[in-house]
């Protein structure tokens, strides 16, 4: 059966610092706690024991995945949740060795003991977690559930199948793989944002359209704003300086500006050069994964580790290439990128744990390369170029992450996959697309089977790689 994938699926706000292990199990959490009130038991519950599994066991810790789920079992939403509150929910948690079940009931939670790190994998997915509850006739009800990247959700039964089959035949263009979507440019004669917006028309009014790809634009254009504007060092034990407040500092200069909207007026007034641009894209890509580490507000783009991809090159069309861009070609940009990382999903995967950092900066220089091509004018059939050559280039990138925390490498990451972004970008502008040689799809289907012959110690278990040949010590 295809999958109906919104933009809105593929751009998530949320909490850092990883969508499939922090925003992934806090959605769990939720969902477990939808199946409790469900089956109206939820008042019953004497105790909650959470088991995490493979790569969720192997890098929660640095993922902040058990302070994801105790969040999502308190009846927080990563969304709107004040980050600023994050700190003392978890520190009331385990002085009082209590929980605020679903905001509701308080019942004891020794998170020492009640979440349980399993090293083994479970068959379905490397991302698996499963929810007991203990009743008071000492009954148990157990859910388990899959992260399986994005903050996409699932269980292996998948229930909700059915109810994605209706989404899906409401759309007027539904989609697979590229070479649908250019057809359905060719006989429609529209650009692939286009085709999306009609789609997302199909769930959604225009109204709530433009409402919620602002919000998205807004969110991200907040997290870059602050990661310019924080100094410090990031929490996790690796002792890592956040570099995006001196290089902004040594760009702006003495600029005047008190918001993120006058703040973008300002750099499009500095000067512009190539080692600037590489500067000032490495700077926003730099800062929006310093908050995604700190536990701050950001946007899956498709992922929490390679989110400061879009948002950078975005930001360099906005202040660099055209500076009347506005509403219009924002939402244009998050629509086509918000496809093309569908169509990734459809045919491989964007979970790290299941094909490695290809997956996550890959996708997102990817998705980047091909909202960019079409703002710059590339035709259809060069935009999915453009999201060809960037993926090309990052196949067999690896996931192994120092520490288990999604900050070296990954952090220097987002700001490579941004530059190649914008070099694919251009490349396919300059090249008659008749002549490429490997189709989207290829790509796509060669990064699948790359995954699936990937050791698994390189993908997101900090078991190979960098997180053994640097350790914590060395930090």
């Amino acid at each position: 059966m295809e999958e109906c994938i919104s933009v809105f699926d593929m751009l998530k706000i949320g909490v850092g610092p990883s969508s499939s292990h922090t925003l992934g199990p806090w959605r769990a959490a939720e969902r477990f706690l939808e199946e409790l009130k469900n089956e109206s038991i939820l008042d019953q519950v004497k105790r909650v024991k959470v088991d995490l599994y493979g790569s969720l066991s192997l890098t929660g810790k640095g993922h902040a995945t058990d302070l994801s789920v105790m969040l999502g079992l308190s009846g927080q939403d990563p969304e709107y949740i004040p980050v600023e509150n994050i700190a003392g929910i978890i520190k009331t948690i385990e002085d009082t060795n209590e929980i605020h079940l679903a905001n509701e009931y308080k019942i004891p939670f020794y998170f020492l003991q009640d979440i349980v790190f399993n090293k083994e994998f479970l068959p379905f997915h490397a991302n698996g977690l499963k929810f007991t509850a203990y009743k008071e006739d000492d009954s148990e009800y157990e859910s388990t559930f899959y992260s399986i990247g994005g903050g996409f959700v699932v269980k292996e039964e998948r229930e909700n199948a059915k109810i994605k089959e209706v989404i899906k035949c409401a759309f007027p263009f539904p989609v697979q793989n590229a070479v649908e979507l250019l057809n359905y440019t060719i006989s429609e004669n529209k650009s692939i944002s286009e085709i999306v917006y009609e789609n997302e028309k199909s769930m959604r009014s225009e109204e709530e359209i433009h409402s919620e790809l602002m919000r998205i634009w807004n969110t991200m254009l907040e997290c870059m704003y602050i990661g310019c504007h924080s100094e410090g060092i990031l929490p996790g034990g690796l002792h890592v300086r956040r570099r995006a407040f001196d290089m902004h500092q040594n760009l702006i200069g003495l600029s005047n500006y008190t918001d993120p909207q006058s703040w973008l007026q300002e750099i499009r007034k500095t000067e512009v050069k190539f080692r600037q641009i590489l500067k000032w894209v490495s700077c926003f890509a730099l800062a929006v994964n310093e908050v995604n580490a700190s536990l701050g507000r950001v946007v899956t783009a498709p992922t929490n580790g390679s989110a400061g991809v879009i948002p950078a090159v975005l930001m360099y069309y906005m202040v660099i290439e055209n500076h009347n861009a506005g509403e219009k070609e924002i939402k244009q940009f998050l629509m086509v990128a918000g496809e093309i990382g569908s169509i990734f999903k459809k045919g491989s995967t964007i979970s790290a744990a299941m094909g490695g950092c290809q997956a996550e900066i890959g996708v997102s220089s990817s998705m980047a390369a091909a909202a960019l091509c079409e703002l710059m004018g590339g035709t259809p059939a060069q935009v999915l170029m453009a999201a060809e050559i960037a993926m090309e280039h990052h196949l067999g990138l690896t996931c192994d992450p120092i520490g288990g925390l999604v900050q070296i490498p990954c952090i220097e990451r987002n700001t490579m996959g941004a530059i190649k972004a914008i070099n694919a970008a251009e490349l396919a502008l300059e090249t008659d697309s008749k002549n490429a040689k490997v189709p989207l799809d290829k790509v796509i289907g060669t990064m699948w089977e790359t995954a699936k012959d990937m050791n698994s110690k390189y993908k997101e278990t900090s078991e190979g790689g960098l997180a053994i040949a640097v350790n914590m010590a060395d930090c």
